[in-house]
């Protein structure tokens, strides 16, 4: 239920942090689309733990195996896909001490409240390996928008930790300066302080939070559905779900709280035969469908959760405690969350263009 994700093009993640292993199930691709184990682990490695001084030390190689759904020689079935990574480095006593106890602003509470259970060891699907599934997943709808889309690109990167921000436009990120740099973002003269500011907030047990941008180009125009299945409301689904991640928008998003109709809405003009805006308040999206123009979004995710300072807490039999975090965690979420966000950028646009074809019965413009 809360673990699938789609409508035409469906993802079920599974596992828990600490189990044997965790994975997806992808219902829905086309049939004959090439992809094969490294396409995904490709896709994985930049997500996976270890890879900086950045990010949690845990070792993982996070190497896929593809299950089912796929033919020996590389190409899709149609039939249901899944696929598996094994947990090779869990820990699970570093976090004996957090069995009884809550950690301030995870879920560890929650869980327990809602199920009278929980996987206390990693965080079980609390936890950020949880993301998995949804990269592993994110690979194969790639894979297939290359076939049916093969001019769309979706981009993501760092656009801020804590207080230092990227300014460089959408329209002048590149990927290869992104992947330049362990901390993704988009222009290398702020990598460096944005490098410093994490590894000095690890230095003192504590996290950073910061912003994720994510462009979109070469959108078919048409992708969304009116009312509750609008494009920004699904991609705003895709993208809250993501751990740690507490505040989405399209576009202008809360800035154009300030603005007039007459500074906010974007002129239409004629390029050859397309329908183009001068301007791109709108993200890419109106009406809750795609008009052509670059979808751009900005994603704000908190500082992790678990810090190795003392915090006042209390104990699942609800006495008072004071907890200092242990264990191999992020000190910030940000690097690693980029292809996490592309990825769900991915399965939110492969799903809508099934859909288009399968109501509309024509290629979209």
């Amino acid at each position: 239920m809360s673990s699938t994700f789609g409508e035409l093009f469906r993802v079920s993640t599974w596992g828990e942090s600490h189990g044997a292993g965790v994975g997806v199930v992808i219902d829905g691709c086309p049939p004959r689309v090439p992809l094969t184990v490294e396409t995904v682990g490709a896709e994985l490695a930049r997500r996976r733990p270890g890879q900086s001084e950045l990010t949690t030390p845990r070792k993982e190689s996070d190497t896929p195996e593809i299950l089912s759904g796929v033919s020996d020689d590389g190409l899709t079935l149609g039939t249901p896909i899944a696929i598996l990574v094994r947990n090779a480095d869990a820990r699970s006593s570093a976090y004996d001490e957090m069995q009884h106890t809550y950690r301030p602003s995870h879920a560890d509470y929650t869980y327990d409240a809602k199920y009278g259970i929980r996987a206390w060891a990693g965080g079980g699907r609390a936890s950020a390996r949880e993301t998995i599934g949804r990269v592993a997943a994110g690979a194969v709808a790639k894979a297939a928008l290359a076939q049916l889309c093969p001019e769309l690109e979706v981009l993501a990167w760092v656009e801020q930790v804590g207080d230092i921000h990227c300014t460089l436009p959408a329209q002048q990120v590149q990927g290869c300066v992104v992947e330049a740099n362990p901390v993704r973002t988009a222009d290398l003269a702020v990598a460096g302080d944005m490098q410093r500011a994490i590894i000095e907030a690890r230095s003192k047990g504590d996290s950073l939070g910061g912003v994720v941008a994510c462009v979109v180009r070469h959108v078919p125009v048409g992708l969304g559905d009116p009312v509750f299945d609008k494009l920004e409301a699904t991609l705003g689904h895709a993208m809250l779900s993501i751990p740690a991640c507490k505040g989405f928008e399209v576009g202008s998003g809360f800035r154009a709280a300030l603005l007039t109709g007459s500074q906010h809405n974007d002129a239409f003009y004629m390029s050859g035969d397309q329908v183009r805006t001068r301007t791109n308040n709108s993200g890419g999206i109106q009406g809750g469908i795609s008009n052509g123009e670059d979808i751009l979004m900005r994603l704000a995710f908190k500082p992790t959760a678990t810090i190795m300072t003392e915090q006042e807490t209390v104990t699942d039999t609800h006495q008072p405690a004071v907890l200092r975090g242990k264990g191999r965690h992020d000190p910030c979420v940000l690097p690693r969350a980029v292809p996490i966000v592309e990825a769900m950028a991915r399965l939110t646009l492969m799903d809508h263009l099934l859909r288009q074809r399968a109501q509309c019965g024509f290629e979209t413009h």
